[in-house]
């Protein structure tokens, strides 16, 4: 069964998806070497440990929700002030996943956050450390890829639930996995959540999948089909689809080897791509203007960070400039993935278990040419300008901490890469 902590304590203010640039740039940097780290799985969690901790905040909850069996009409919860809403995060020890949840909770709303027992890359955090991350929330222990246990888990929570947040995305960006999580898993929450009453469902997606050319792509493309189509059909449910560009920390990996005296390496002319990064910070309130903002009910919402588009290129410029150094670049040509891919398509028709290493150089292969950015599917071109700003934190700045204090913290998920 599933085991479910609450506990108060002082909120923390903050600071989808995974990305996969950063780990990009450096295989080419470290001299082209294999990386290779396990999927972490989702687990089935068993105990028998009994609620334990501060009662107050679980009657507080309840306190604030209506009968499942006497629930007024669902759009009634934007009239609540935020301590009246009870908002559901899947995802929520994930690298946006975290954020959003101390942001939500910082607005004052009510946070319950499913977490499993084991979290983080090779699930290396455990519950004591989760509790601690998540200080604040309602802590739910549960398997958001298995809706009867997800579904129990809730039950057994016994509150109403209002809003469900999820910031669940694969974490190695392989064929199997994708499914599980982008869509599976997804899904789940919107099954179990909507049984609990919920009235909106906030999605983190991604902007790449304008143009799906991955499976991950096609499971989220997939789940925001049938979020859409739930809406359609139920005039009470609403939705808010988020789709950021690139994340600061897929831009950071070489801060360390340029301050080391390393080139900066990009692939073509460093101009084949542009994004506008948004920080998580930015990225957190966005998603969580949307539990309550109209104007973006039913809204499909690409986000980007403040100012226009930059290209690897001009990275590596800002980057050069901020540590005083000449500017010195390694161009890397396109042809070299393209090749490798092939090699790797032709060998799972022999050897299926290649499978994911070939959709891991296709990843790769996406983000060194592909723009996080608006795409008009007449023209095929990208827009910096069309793309919606957010926020405030800037790439420079984030470089800037980066050169100060290290990339600790900006761990990425548990691709592999070939």
């Amino acid at each position: 069964m599933s085991v479910c902590s609450s506990f108060n304590a002082l909120k923390l203010h903050p600071p989808k998806a995974q990305c996969f640039e950063r780990l990009l740039f450096t295989q080419f940097i470290t001299n082209f070497q294999v990386t290779s780290s396990p999927i972490v799985s989702f687990h089935h969690l068993h105990s028998s440990n009994n609620l334990k901790g501060n009662k107050q905040k679980w009657k507080m909850i309840k306190a604030s929700s209506t009968s499942l069996v006497e629930a007024p009409k669902k759009a009634l919860f934007r009239a609540k002030n935020p301590r009246d809403i009870n908002v559901l995060v899947v995802g929520s020890t994930g690298y946006i996943g975290k954020f959003v949840t101390k942001e939500l909770m910082k607005r004052g709303f009510n946070v319950i956050a499913i977490a499993r027992e084991r979290s983080g890359i090779r699930g290396k955090v455990g519950r004591e450390e989760t509790l601690d991350m998540l200080s604040g929330a309602s802590v739910c222990f549960s398997d958001v890829a298995n809706l009867d246990v997800l579904e129990k888990s809730l039950g057994n929570l016994d509150v109403r639930i209002d809003v469900v947040v999820s910031c669940l995305a694969s974490r190695n960006g392989g064929v199997k996995d994708s499914w599980l999580i982008d869509y599976e898993a997804t899904k789940n929450s919107l099954l179990a959540g909507k049984k609990f009453g919920a009235a909106h469902f906030v999605l983190l997606s991604a902007i790449c999948v304008q143009k799906p050319l991955l499976e991950f792509q096609r499971a989220k493309l997939k789940f925001e089909a049938e979020l859409i189509e739930e809406a359609e059909k139920d005039s009470g449910f609403t939705y808010s689809i988020v789709r950021p560009t690139a994340f600061f920390k897929s831009l950071g990996g070489q801060v360390e080897l340029v301050k080391d005296g390393k080139p900066y390496v990009m692939f073509g002319d460093g101009k084949l791509c542009a994004c506008k990064p948004i920080s998580e910070q930015d990225l957190a309130s966005f998603i969580s203007d949307c539990v309550l903002s109209e104007d973006t009910i039913n809204q499909v919402l690409p986000i980007g960070g403040p100012g226009q588009g930059l290209t690897p290129l001009e990275q590596g410029e800002i980057l050069f400039k901020l540590l005083g150094k000449e500017p010195k670049f390694l161009k890397v040509p396109i042809e070299i993935m393209d090749f490798a891919i092939g090699v790797l398509d032709f060998l799972v028709k022999i050897f299926p278990s290649l499978e994911d290493a070939a959709e891991f150089g296709k990843i790769g292969r996406y983000y060194a040419a592909e723009s996080m950015l608006i795409l008009d599917p007449e023209t095929g071109e990208y827009s910096s300008e069309k793309t919606p700003s957010y926020g405030t934190d800037t790439l420079e700045e984030f470089f800037q901490k980066v050169i100060r204090e290290g990339m600790a913290g900006q761990e990425l998920g548990e691709q592999t890469i070939f």
